[in-house]
């Protein structure tokens, strides 16, 4: 763990620890994927906070295969950041939205891409697109990579869930959770805080809930930021809401990472758009400087991740 350099149990270093200080780096994939409550399964429109392009490269959505996409985002990885080792990443909509016949042959295509540089293998999905058959796909790659699946929880309140237009409980989170009882697979949650109508105390809540389960190595918390082209985005526009401030969303970091299980790994702090589709809130600030300010100010405090969790 890495929790002295930084007052939390940091990726970056995480992987630095992991792979004896090589560079590791995230290479996306878009598989073409859609999502149950986009396409008419569950619903239509998607999360209301969501825009599939406001999280994926535009190179990734233009490139026409997946060993384009991986092809050219190593070389960019290893001209621009001298990425020495890669984690490939299928991160758009719903990754195992698919039976696991159309699923196997995706994977094993990016998988087969300079394979003595790929270390990590990542996946991206939702709860009610996660059955045991699928777990057990992606279990068959761990003898070869480092495999985690990503899983959005968002809230923990099914009154949240509903109103956001998730498509899925709270209960399915959790009974998708339970299929990685005892798995080789490592699960990253995320989270979005924010949401106008939860209080603090709500939020704080999520953390105590991620602490129940053994089988969460990951976290990604977010804010609720609104962009171009989703539901929430015109309702925003319509009629603003109380959305947090920087100073705001970093005390409340600094209050939920003492409260969160020390060997929780936490990938990321925040979330944030492109410019061009961010409507709120602009913080006026690059990703790199919001970063700098969140970490100066837990130091500045003196946080401590999981100084005061307490195990149950």
């Amino acid at each position: 763990m890495n929790i002295e350099a930084r007052g939390y149990n940091n990726y970056g270093a995480h992987l630095r620890e992991k792979y004896n200080g090589q560079r590791v780096y995230k290479v996306i994939v878009d598989g073409g994927f859609s999502c149950p409550n986009r396409d008419g399964n569950k619903g239509y429109g998607g999360c209301t906070y969501c825009n599939v392009d406001s999280f994926t490269p535009e190179l990734s959505r233009k490139s026409p295969t997946i060993s384009t996409q991986l092809k050219d985002g190593m070389e960019r990885a290893k001209n621009q950041y001298k990425a020495d080792k890669f984690i490939i990443y299928f991160q758009p909509n719903s990754n195992t939205y698919a039976p696991v016949s159309i699923l196997k042959p995706m994977y094993d295509e990016a998988l087969s891409i300079n394979t003595e540089d790929v270390v990590g293998f990542s996946v991206g999905s939702r709860p009610d697109c996660i059955d045991a058959e699928k777990v057990a796909l992606l279990e068959s790659y761990c003898d070869r990579f480092d495999v985690d699946l990503e899983m959005g929880m968002e809230s923990i309140y099914d009154e949240t869930l509903e109103q956001i237009n998730r498509g899925c409980s709270h209960s399915e989170f959790v009974a998708a959770v339970e299929l990685l009882k005892d798995s080789p697979l490592d699960l990253c949650v995320h989270t979005i805080f924010g949401f106008p109508w939860e209080t603090r105390e709500m939020m704080l809540n999520y953390i105590h809930e991620i602490n129940r389960f053994p089988q969460i190595k990951f976290v990604k918390f977010h804010h609720l930021h609104i962009v171009e082209g989703s539901i929430m985005g015109v309702k925003y526009k319509r009629e603003p809401f109380k959305l947090f401030t920087l100073e705001e969303y970093t005390d409340l970091l600094c209050e939920l990472i003492p409260l969160l299980r020390p060997d929780i790994v936490i990938q990321r702090l925040f979330g944030i758009s492109d410019w061009n589709l961010l409507i709120a809130p602009n913080w006026g600030l690059k990703k790199t400087q919001i970063q700098t300010y969140m970490e100066k100010e837990i130091e500045r405090r003196g946080i401590v991740q999981g100084s005061n969790y307490i195990p149950k």
